[in-house]
């Protein structure tokens, strides 16, 4: 494990029709922190996700994933580093079964016989899914939370150092956006996560970092950020609910913190 699995110098990028979406990003994110990206939509959340494993490559500035540049030579070590999550798991589901879209990153990274069905295995059951209910369905069948738990199987599967995910919990029921919570803080990886859902990022990140127009306006405690009002409105955005109902203890509520 890399004492600093992501280190960015310096990212700028600009779309084709012109349109700045990042601005000189620096930061370093240090092995299995977990770092909260928020901020309003066009921030530049996404731009900067994508870049992480590829598929964006730096125009200016440069990125480097545990020991390699981000670069076109490097990509297949990059993609193997890190692990994105989409905001929508139906852009990541394509294959007829479970235990084939689960098998399907691995597989094509040349791993066979045991060692692939041993990586299937575990990835399913880090996500309680068990094998022998869901290996055979066609996620097309499955609720919100059973694909997303799917589509990070799949991701784990690949072992990664580094989780990248985009909206994990949204089109969650309450039910499901908890226990997504209880799978990502046992999970000993790296992780980014971009999210509207302040209050996620207030239950898991330690840290988190704002973005606006493209650059970044803080980066530091979460605590700190989620009690400044004024400042999250400046930027669009709102404390965490539960901020203002302290009183709210989900420890009263057991149904909602069992696993998946």
């Amino acid at each position: 494990m890399h004492h600093n699995p992501v280190l960015i110098e310096n990212l700028s990028h600009t779309y084709a029709d012109g349109t700045s979406s990042l601005n000189d990003i620096n930061l370093s994110i240090k092995a299995n922190e977990r770092v909260a990206l928020i901020g309003a939509n066009g921030s530049g959340k996404s731009t900067l996700q994508l870049h992480l494993n590829g598929i964006f490559l730096p125009q200016t500035g440069k990125i480097k994933i545990g020991q390699w540049l981000v670069n076109s030579q490097n990509l297949a070590l990059i993609r193997n580093f890190v692990g994105l999550v989409f905001q929508n798991p139906d852009d990541q589901l394509f294959m007829p079964t479970v235990w084939e879209d689960v098998a399907f990153g691995p597989m094509n990274g040349g791993v066979k016989g045991k060692e692939l069905e041993l990586r299937v295995l575990e990835a399913m059951e880090t996500v309680n899914l068990n094998p022998q209910v869901y290996g055979h369905r066609n996620p097309d069948n499955l609720s919100g939370g059973e694909k997303k738990r799917v589509a990070i199987a799949g991701v784990l599967a690949m072992q990664p150092q580094v989780l990248v995910l985009d909206e994990p919990s949204a089109q969650l029921d309450p039910r499901s956006r908890r226990q997504l919570i209880n799978l990502l803080q046992t999970l000993p990886l790296t992780q980014l996560i971009a999210t509207h859902d302040l209050d996620l990022a207030w239950d898991l990140c330690d840290r988190t970092i704002i973005l606006s127009q493209g650059k970044i306006v803080y980066d530091g405690d979460t605590d700190k950020v989620m009690s400044d009002a004024d400042f999250l409105a400046k930027h669009a955005l709102e404390p965490p609910l539960s901020y203002s109902r302290p009183y709210c203890n989900l420890g009263d509520f057991p149904q909602l913190t069992q696993g998946w």
